[in-house]
């Protein structure tokens, strides 16, 4: 017997006793929800209620008998050996429109608790493809457009080739590479500076050419780093400009490969804030691009924000520092400063505290100097760069103090301008109250590790279901 013929004569709103076996339960639900197991203990003592006092809450079915509300109720109603229960009738077919069916049992369970999983699954059905679609093309948006006319290009100039008597100005080149694989990419200057140690010859059949701390070596620096890459003798990626970064989008060929990278990063993306219990604000700034990722490594362990000034910082970066340590609610703010040995450099770091406190009334700022100072340049005994620019206004007051000579960040190797950094940190900071809150953050990880396993099994099952 068809059920719908039944039921379309009393309407929707009254109430009518229908068979049990005439109600069907609707294969969608357990797409959305739990499935209702009949051994569930909540099930059994819904049926231990219902044989005491029936089912108090009236079914909704559809025309055609598939249940909108009462799954659970229909399962304890069979349990408790009722033949029928109290249905209210929705005039609407679920095999007229599958869609629509969906979005009703939806409706119809949103004031059930339910679990993260089932309303995840709601919300996806709540989903309009073209509002989706929509929001994704409003996100490209954003990205400013920019028409150019196109270049006639000039006839054809080919690079000279590496010749023997730079194998031994490459192989040095190399080795400097190789020491400092870890920290790839390098910048120019940063190969500049270890080559100083053990100059190599820019040209073997030249006794005069031995590599020097001027801009002839450095010029031919440049020149062999960008043949050898081209001549594939040095990986791109090993050597980058930090100065001209460059933006890409990730574009996928299809949706599920966009879905199968989303679910491999699923929940992974979670920092404990490793400096909530401290009690004080620490930032780290940091002059130049070219030394920022090799600074921002250690920064990140300790989970204290980096800005990079590229020179004297520009007004927004240190207006959002200032925010950043008033939200904090901490009683002092600490800045790490990491700056060229010369005029500009020890200018930043004077500027930048004095516009914290004078700009922003931040009366508490406590700015250091960890890198470069003159006792840094003694003890590793770097080499000058050159000397101070004629121009700069901060030229007359550093060279009455400290002498003509300036030097780099890049000068530092590496691994010793971090030790640097993490040495200054772990002086201002309360390592016992550190360790605890990394200790939390493994704690963290396991919970989000459990709930992200779970999430992407029920995602993987909710795809093939769909």
């Amino acid at each position: 017997m068809k059920v719908g013929k039944k039921f379309r004569k009393l309407g929707q709103h009254p109430i009518q006793q229908v068979r049990i076996a005439e109600i069907r339960p609707s294969p969608e639900n357990e797409q959305l929800y739990r499935p209702v197991r009949e051994d569930d203990p909540e099930i059994i003592a819904l049926a231990d209620s219902i044989e005491e006092h029936g089912v108090v809450e009236p079914l909704v079915i559809t025309l055609d008998g598939f249940i909108l509300s009462g799954h659970r109720r229909h399962v304890a109603a069979r349990l408790a050996g009722l033949d029928s229960a109290p249905c209210r009738v929705k005039q609407f077919n679920r095999s007229d429109d599958p869609d629509q069916f969906l979005r009703l049992l939806r409706e119809y369970n949103r004031q059930r608790e339910k679990s993260f999983d089932e309303k995840l699954r709601e919300e996806f059905i709540a989903l309009n493809p073209d509002d989706a679609y929509e929001s994704l093309i409003e996100q490209r948006a954003k990205r400013a457009k920019v028409k150019v006319e196109g270049l006639v290009i000039g006839t054809a100039k080919r690079r000279a080739t590496i010749s023997k008597a730079k194998q031994a100005f490459l192989n040095a080149v190399l080795a400097v590479l190789e020491e400092n694989k870890s920290f790839w990419p390098l910048s120019d200057r940063q190969i500049h500076y270890p080559l100083l140690n053990d100059p190599p010859l820019r040209h073997s059949s030249k006794p005069g050419s031995g590599y020097r701390n001027d801009r002839a070596s450095y010029k031919s620096l440049v020149d062999l780093l960008t043949r050898a890459r081209l001549e594939k003798v040095i990986p791109m990626n090993a050597i980058a400009d930090e100065t001209r970064p460059v933006v890409t989008w990730n574009t996928w060929p299809d949706v599920r490969g966009f879905i199968r990278s989303e679910l491999e990063d699923l929940l992974k993306g979670y920092w404990r804030n490793l400096m909530a219990s401290q009690p004080h604000h620490v930032e780290v700034l940091v002059e130049k691009n070219t030394v920022a990722n090799i600074v921002k490594e250690v920064a990140m362990q300790y989970c204290i924000p980096m800005t990079s000034g590229r020179g004297f910082c520009s007004l927004p970066p240190r207006y959002e520092m200032a925010q950043r340590f008033k939200a904090s609610g901490k009683e002092k703010l600490i800045v790490l400063i990491v700056s060229d040995f010369d005029p500009d450099g020890e200018e930043i770091a004077h500027s930048f505290a004095r516009s914290m406190r004078d700009d922003f009334e931040i009366s508490t700022v406590w700015p250091v100097k960890v890198a470069l100072t003159a006792e840094e340049v003694q003890r590793f005994r770097l080499p000058p760069s050159m000397v101070a620019k004629e121009k700069s206004a901060n030229r007359k007051k550093f060279v009455a103090k400290y002498g003509p000579n300036v030097f780099e960040l890049e000068a530092i190797p590496p691994r010793k301008l971090q030790v640097l950094v993490r040495d200054a940190i772990d002086a201002v900071i309360d390592r016992e109250l550190f360790n605890k809150e990394l200790a939390q953050e493994k704690v963290d990880a396991v919970q989000i590790e459990s709930l992200r396993q779970s999430v992407t099994k029920l995602l993987e099952q909710f795809g093939r279901a769909a």
